[in-house]
């Protein structure tokens, strides 16, 4: 077994946590010391995580230990979130860790994780990349990230040996189609479609079917590019490019409503909502999307926001539950954080999504030569 997992938790962040569940993977990929470790720890660890990860590499007998402080973390054996855990997934045979300069050619993302904001170079177009991202505790500089054994401020590394193809589930919903902006004032969107921005808000969430005014913060804006079709009703995906979310600040007695992001009139807007229901099922969607172009990974990794997770579904995560229940028994790793990074043209962090990552054994070429 080339890939394995494990997570332990505790009452103290100790680095006898992280050894532990390093142990618990090698034992069940049958090795005794592995190629690459990624290693996820708890906030509780934030300022003991240097020790935690030099045991993890005393114990794997590897340098290639790489991770992050994340609010929660998980594995295919459950998640934690309240309490000092470390979960660790181990790479063995032809699948190994390597800077992220290596084979950069092979057109492979790079698993990278960071703090609050995105790194500069990150968003560049040449270099795919996915993973996530933990604000840490305000007022503190405590570092986030590890990559080869050294705490950082940021990490990125490359899977090598491996094929990765990437998912995003947003989790929200359009409701109607897109309507033009007719008129706005910097950050207040006054008139869409015809009706103010509020009227358009709640002509669309009543139409879907809700007699209340869900909390705003279920509610979003949806910029469309000009080249989507029309016809928005349904699921969609940030990471095309082709759809960008907008957060709603706050909505005025005139009918306005004050948005994250400046409008300009003749831009096309659609409303979203995300509610526990729809958030699973189009998180069931983008798994079914990767079980069609990764029909036999050997291990998956994914990095689901704070928002979503037990929180968001009365203490399960039905969006894990998912990925589990399409591919029962593959070695998982995760985190829950406050960004997610995934390959895409749109650029920029992701909020309220979980971006998955299958991982392959890269295919095997065979040189065929004709008989003479």
């Amino acid at each position: 077994m080339s890939v394995a997992s494990a997570l332990v938790a505790g009452n103290d962040p100790l680095p006898q946590l992280a050894e532990q569940a390093l142990r618990l993977a090698l034992e069940k990929a049958g090795e005794q010391q592995a190629n690459g470790v990624l290693l996820f720890l708890t906030a509780e660890f934030s300022r003991h995580a240097q020790q935690a990860v030099t045991a993890v590499a005393r114990a794997a007998r590897c340098t290639q230990v790489a991770g992050g402080i994340a609010a929660g973390v998980f594995t295919d054996s459950g998640w934690v979130l309240d309490r000092p855990a470390a979960a660790v997934m181990v790479f063995t045979g032809g699948i190994s860790l390597g800077h992220p300069e290596t084979l950069a050619l092979s057109g492979e993302p790079l698993l990278s994780y960071a703090g609050s904001t995105l790194p500069q170079g990150w968003s560049d177009v040449g270099q795919k990349r996915f993973g996530g991202s933990f604000a840490g505790h305000a007022g503190r500089v405590d570092p986030v990230a590890w990559q080869q054994s050294r705490l950082t401020d940021q990490c990125s590394v490359q899977l090598l040996g491996a094929h990765v193809e990437v998912g995003v589930s947003t989790g929200w919903r359009l409701l109607g189609d897109a309507q033009p902006v007719d008129s706005s004032r910097a950050y207040e969107l006054l008139r869409l479609g015809g009706h103010t921005a509020l009227d358009s808000l709640l002509a669309a969430v009543r139409e879907d079917g809700h007699d209340g005014s869900p909390p705003m913060t279920s509610l979003c804006a949806v910029l469309i590019d000009d080249g989507a079709s029309s016809e928005t009703q349904g699921q969609f995906s940030c990471a095309d490019g082709a759809h960008h979310l907008i957060a709603i600040i706050a909505s005025s007695q005139q009918g306005s409503l004050t948005l994250a992001e400046r409008m300009l009139p003749g831009q096309r807007l659609a409303w979203a909502i995300r509610l526990p229901e729809a958030a699973a099922e189009d998180m069931r969607r983008s798994v079914a999307r990767l079980a069609v172009v990764a029909r036999h990974p050997v291990g998956a990794v994914a990095f689901s926001c704070i928002g979503r997770g037990p929180y968001f579904h009365d203490g399960e995560d039905r969006d894990i539950d998912c990925l589990r229940e399409r591919f029962p028994g593959l070695p998982l790793i995760g985190t829950y954080g406050t960004g997610q990074i995934a390959p895409s043209p749109a650029r920029g962090m992701l909020q309220n999504a979980v971006v998955t990552a299958l991982i392959s054994h890269v295919a095997r070429r065979f040189d065929v030569q004709s008989k003479p």
